[in-house]
Order: structure tokens, then sequence, then C-alpha cells
């Protein structure tokens, strides 16, 4: 049973950074894919960031909200992957969850088969 629980999110101010995490756990052989993703209300869920694990050289993707502002890292080890979000504003305002996929780079929530319960990030204006 694969098992994703994110932590990190908050209450920041316009401005302001937060570092999500993503830790997995369970049994997942070969390479998989791992991305943030993002719900606001009333909005459908869309697609941060993400990161290829074991193999394809851990490439990082970027959703047009994410890019110049985010950074993906994964720490194989630890089994973790980690969002640093930065200027973030209140339009970042949702729920972020972390999901894995088999699928390399995949960038629709569709091609995702496990996701977390979501942290909430809220940006103060």
């Amino acid at each position: 049973q694969v098992q994703v629980v994110e932590s990190g999110g908050g209450l920041v101010q316009t401005g302001g950074s937060l570092t999500l995490s993503c830790a997995v756990s369970g049994r997942i052989s070969g390479a998989y894919t791992v991305a943030w993703m993002r719900q606001a209300p009333g909005k459908e869920r869309e697609f941060v960031a993400a990161v290829a694990v074991r193999g394809s050289g851990g490439a990082a993707l970027y959703g047009d909200s994410a890019r110049g502002r985010s950074t993906i890292s994964r720490d194989d080890g630890m089994n973790t992957v980690e969002l640093e979000m930065n200027s973030l504003k209140p339009e970042d305002t949702a729920v972020y969850y972390c999901a894995i996929s088999r699928t390399y780079s995949a960038t629709r929530p569709s091609d995702y088969d496990y996701w977390g319960q979501g942290t909430q990030v809220t940006v103060s204006s």
C-alpha cells in the first residue's frame, strides 16, 4: 500500500515563502513521478510541479503558476519531495496535494494514481 503524506502548509503574508514536504512510503518499484497539484475553492485541480524519481535524471517540470517562483526537489534516501514556494500571492491560496504517477513527466491530475490528503496554503494580502 502506497501512502502519501503532505506537510508544511500554513498562513503566510504576500511575498512570503513556504516549503511543502511530501513523504512517500510503501512499495513502489521502478521509476515514478511525484507531483504537487493545487485546488482553490471553485476551481479545478491544477498542476504545480513534478519531479521524476529513480531514473530519468530527476528532471523537474513546472506549471505556469510555479515557474520562476518555486523549486521542487527530491531526497531519494528519505523518500521525500519538497516544494519551495517564494514570492507568494493571494491567488496561490489553495489546498496543495502531493501525488504519484507511473507516467513519466505527467502533468494531468488524471495521470496520478496515489494522492495525499492535502495541506492548506493561505496567502494573506
